[in-house]
């Protein structure tokens, strides 16, 4: 019930009796807005803008005063129009949406945008988003609004959740609240690009809230959380390591059960990935830089570019290594004498001085390693 009359109620025709009755409504289910120094809101700025903490947080400022989000994501209709977003019926790109926002607010009847360059939400603790500089397209004075949130038991956002799951949440704790600071109306300086606009009134807002500016944009932050739903996706990968990069990642639990000591079972069998990739280089090695690099692909450049000292194992005639390719058999002439290199061993990791040599004689060793893995 509670989350139908909130829906219902923020789609009322806007007024000061509707954001009145919503406001008491909510302090009633738990959901409470606390507004410093209102005097500040300048009432003739027609762009809002504002870091993003919850998925509503356009119906928080409304319970303040008037504005319009523009719906950006998500299919137009009742649920669209249910949660207060503005409809402009503009599906194509932002230069279309800055232009059929310029016009809307060139009406001076309409109530201000209310925008939010970070286009996704964060807890609001480590840092802010990059601004996208197309809000900051529509006009060139605008007014910061600093938004945090807190509610007990759990985060106020949460990463890769819906809106519904959100709201559910809302209603479940025992309040939240919310702490809306005005800013100072901020101009644009002449002949100031967008981009600097927004860089500037981030590093504002960021200063206001005690956070950092970062320069992540909402793709990469999209982009990670589809790395890690991609990882969770594979509990009984045969190894791999917690590294950062994305060879490396593995679930713990893809880990065998009852190990003693599972830090030394997770360096086996990453060395035994990077054994089958280069079988020439002896495990003690192998084991030795993983346990510094604590990652698959940076152990195997190492070993590949020479910065891991070793001698290569002597291998059986019927699993003997590729030829090695000229430029390994040069750089091993310096060192062994002879330009010759047998080819059960691979060349010594020692590279030529000038870069251009040193490219090339990598992508023969891959494409020697390709070679054999075919065969």
């Amino acid at each position: 019930i509670g989350v139908h009359v909130f829906l219902v109620s923020c789609a009322l025709p806007d007024s000061v009796l509707r954001r009145f009755i919503v406001r008491v409504m909510c302090s009633v289910l738990g959901l409470f807005v606390r507004e410093s120094d209102p005097r500040l809101r300048n009432v003739s700025v027609r762009v809002y803008i504002a870091n993003h903490v919850t998925q509503f947080d356009h119906n928080v400022i409304n319970l303040l005063t008037s504005c319009n989000t523009p719906a950006l994501n998500g299919a137009p209709g009742f649920i669209c129009w249910s949660r207060g977003f503005m409809e402009l019926g503009v599906t194509g790109s932002r230069a279309e949406l800055v232009d059929s926002l310029k016009v809307y607010s060139s009406h001076r009847g309409n109530p201000p945008l209310l925008l939010f360059p970070e286009e996704a939400a964060t807890n609001g603790r480590a840092g802010l988003l990059r601004f996208s500089s197309w809000p900051f397209s529509v006009s060139d004075v605008v007014q910061p609004v600093a938004l945090q949130a807190q509610r007990p038991l759990i985060t106020v956002s949460v990463a890769d959740s819906s809106w519904v799951t959100e709201l559910l949440w809302t209603f479940f704790v025992p309040f939240t609240v919310y702490q809306v600071r005005w800013l100072p109306s901020v101009p644009r300086r002449a002949e100031e690009p967008s981009e600097d606009f927004a860089l500037r009134v981030q590093e504002l807002l960021a200063v206001e809230l005690g956070v950092v500016s970062t320069r992540l944009t909402a793709a990469d932050g999209a982009e990670h959380m589809k790395r890690l739903r991609h990882t969770s996706l594979l509990p009984s990968a045969p190894g791999g390591c917690p590294g950062e990069c994305a060879g490396c990642r593995a679930a713990p639990w893809a880990l065998p059960l009852g190990t003693p000591h599972p830090e030394d079972t997770r360096i086996a069998v990453m060395a035994q990935r990077v054994k089958e990739v280069l079988p020439h280089v002896p495990l003690k090695a192998i084991r030795t830089d993983l346990a510094q690099t604590n990652c698959v692909d940076t152990t195997i450049a190492n070993l590949l570019e020479g910065r891991v000292p070793f001698f290569p194992e002597s291998r059986e005639a019927g699993s003997a290594l590729p030829a090695p390719s000229t430029s390994q058999a040069a750089a091993a002439s310096g060192t062994q004498g002879s330009g010759a290199v047998p080819s059960s061993k691979p060349a010594t990791k020692q590279f030529a001085k000038s870069p251009v040599e040193r490219h090339l004689s990598l992508q023969e060793r891959k494409r020697a390693l390709y070679d054999y893995a075919r065969r």
